[in-house]
């Protein structure tokens, strides 16, 4: 059997190769290596992509989230609202931010952050962070509601062209984040991300922000820090957006081929799709009823490239000991974190990869 990756990069890379290497000569050319040409252009052709007006480039996607927190100039110490079954990156920006997390859990059938636990925290909180989990967007129109006046701040790392409604993620929230880490539907080179906004002033603030607060060379009109989108990556990214709607259309065609692979199968739940939304299969990640662990040693045998997304939810991590909450806070999120497989998925991968996929797993369960 032929070792098949969780994510394989290279064949990624292969279809822009020649493109890339075209955009770094030109950036070497001319030395544009902070706020290269390159950077604007892509900011405004991933705005248009999004659905928004501005598009705003940063160092990566946990910066993007805290600019974008940092930017609403929220109550030092504000508690800001999101789900248990998230990235610690989410929580980590929160805190960053100045900022409390409060965290709430999820629905047992898709783990999107659950409105009616929502509704139960968000009285004393001041924002409202809903995270788009695995390639789908949580269920916007009624958190939207709940809101209210609070501000609604879309953490969109797994979701780049998702969509619910017809709209696409980052264009429900008064603000929005995204990470752009190579793994991601669209990867850079390294590290990158960006904020995507309606609101021109928000979206000056971010740019001000992560420029050392400075819109004028050695005039720092605010507090800030370095985060910036490299040109480089912005070079990559330019390229790999032509072909992201391509590419998450073979997502959507691999997963519909994974649920007639896998469908009626005992011992594993199947992801589902939230009623709205168009799906990008960022992540494949079935549930184990038993012994998912021995279950992934097995596939690794095989060589098999499943993985886990998240063994440890954010409230059970040392880290975040002192938010106070304990085992059993969470028990939609916690039971997930410990049944959560994610079989390989990306643009390129082959029927035939996912035929043995699926038989590897078959005899792994059995």
């Amino acid at each position: 059997m032929t070792a098949i990756p969780l994510v394989d990069l290279q064949a990624a890379h292969a279809e822009v190769a020649e493109e890339v290497r075209e955009g770094f000569d030109r950036v070497l050319a001319t030395g544009a290596y902070i706020k290269g040409p390159d950077v604007a252009a892509f900011e405004a052709e991933y705005a248009e992509f999004s659905g928004v007006r501005h598009a705003v480039g940063t160092a990566n996607g946990t910066d993007a989230l805290e600019l974008a927190l940092r930017a609403l100039r929220l109550a030092p110490g504000a508690g800001v609202v999101l789900p248990a079954n998230t990235f610690v990156a989410t929580a980590e920006a929160v805190v960053r931010a100045g900022l409390r997390p409060v965290l709430v859990d999820v629905d047992p059938e898709y783990l999107l952050i659950d409105p009616a636990r929502a509704a139960e925290a968000l009285p004393g909180a001041a924002a409202l962070v809903p995270v788009h989990l695995n390639g789908q967007l949580a269920p916007m129109r009624p958190l939207l509601d709940l809101a209210g006046d609070r501000p609604v701040i879309e953490d969109g790392a797994q979701s780049q062209g998702a969509r619910q409604d017809g709209r696409v993620s980052g264009s429900w929230g008064r603000i929005s984040a995204t990470s752009f880490y190579p793994g991601k539907n669209l990867g850079a080179y390294g590290d990158a991300g960006a904020v995507v906004t309606d609101d021109e002033e928000l979206a000056t603030a971010v740019r001000l922000i992560g420029d050392h607060g400075s819109g004028r060379k050695y005039v720092h009109e605010t507090f800030g820090f370095n985060s910036r989108l490299d040109t480089l990556q912005a070079v990559v990214l330019r390229a790999k957006l032509r072909r992201l709607p391509g590419w998450n259309e073979a997502r959507r065609a691999a997963a519909a081929r994974y649920g007639e692979l896998l469908g009626g199968l005992d011992g594993i739940t199947l992801p589902g799709t939230l009623p709205g939304n168009e799906h990008v299969w960022h992540l494949y990640a079935v549930r184990v009823e038993h012994g998912r662990d021995e279950v992934l040693a097995k596939l690794h045998a095989a060589g098999i490239g499943a993985g886990i997304h998240y063994p440890v939810p954010v409230h059970l991590q040392p880290a975040f000991r002192e938010l106070g909450y304990a085992e059993g806070s969470f028990p939609v999120a916690e039971r997930a974190a410990g049944e959560i497989l994610t079989l390989p998925l990306f643009p390129q991968i082959t029927a035939v990869q996912q035929e043995q996929v699926a038989e590897t797993l078959v005899k792994a369960l059995h």
